[in-house]
């Protein structure tokens, strides 16, 4: 028995800083893109195994330790994750001090 990608978010969530149900992913096996709240989740312990709708191939694995979280990606060509509104790539600042000694970079 399976649910959806969805029973992952809060363990993903401690991974993450955003909601990586909503990012879309390719699939290695069929080349099917989807978000990873559409695949196909199964068990919970050890830990989740998240298949493909259109192929069954192994899209990620996910097990947490007491110590720590391995994530396996190797079933997706990538993933896109989608950045909260109003938030993007970092920006330097306009005008930094680039005085003697300074290691800031000169914004563009």
């Amino acid at each position: 028995m399976y649910t959806d990608g969805n029973e992952m978010a809060g363990a993903l969530r401690e991974v993450f800083a955003v909601d990586v149900t909503v990012a879309r992913g390719a699939c290695v096996g069929c080349g099917r893109v989807g978000e990873v709240a559409q695949a196909l989740v199964y068990g919970r312990a050890p830990g989740y195994v998240a298949r493909c709708p259109g192929c069954d191939g192994v899209l990620l694995r996910l097990v947490r330790g007491p110590d720590g979280v391995w994530l396996d990606l190797r079933g997706l060509v990538c993933l896109q994750i989608p950045l909260p509104a109003g938030e993007g790539p970092p920006l330097l600042d306009p005008a930094p001090s680039n005085g003697p000694g300074s290691d800031r970079p000169t914004a563009p």
